[in-house]
């Protein structure tokens, strides 16, 4: 298993890890399986969406803060409870296929580490499985 580190800026903050994963990838040499990466924190995410328009990456982030507000009068004592059901909402991991050494994402997506209690250095564990050949 790969650790990278994630260095958010904003407390809401969707980072393009897209080139962190495909290094990833190329390190390990697999070329055909899937890629599974693994956000092993409780206010943070990970998602595939759009990367070819940057303001898509800004529209889920403000939707985001205004779906799940930070103010809302919660219960839970250390006032990120926003960011704890923001991660929730959001997915802890995120398994692309591998095939012939790429990551088979779609022509415009792109895989984003979902920051919801920044600014923090944070982690993003990636792991690689070979697949099963076809006999």
């Amino acid at each position: 298993m790969l650790t990278l580190h994630v260095q958010t800026k904003r407390r809401t903050e969707l980072v393009d890890v897209t080139a962190d994963l495909v290094e990833a990838l190329a390190q390990s040499g697999l070329k055909r399986g899937l890629l599974t990466a693994y956000v092993p924190h409780t206010t943070a995410g990970i998602t595939i969406n759009e990367n070819a328009d940057p303001s898509v990456r800004h529209d889920v982030e403000t939707t985001l803060d205004k779906l799940v507000p930070a103010d809302w009068p919660y219960t839970h004592l250390e006032g990120n409870a926003d960011a704890h059901i923001k991660a929730s909402l959001m997915g802890s991991s995120v398994t692309i296929p591998v095939e012939k050494g790429r990551l088979q994402l779609g022509t415009w997506q792109g895989v984003y580490f979902a920051e919801f209690d920044g600014p923090r250095q944070r982690h993003l564990w990636v792991q690689v499985s070979p697949g099963l050949e076809q006999g």
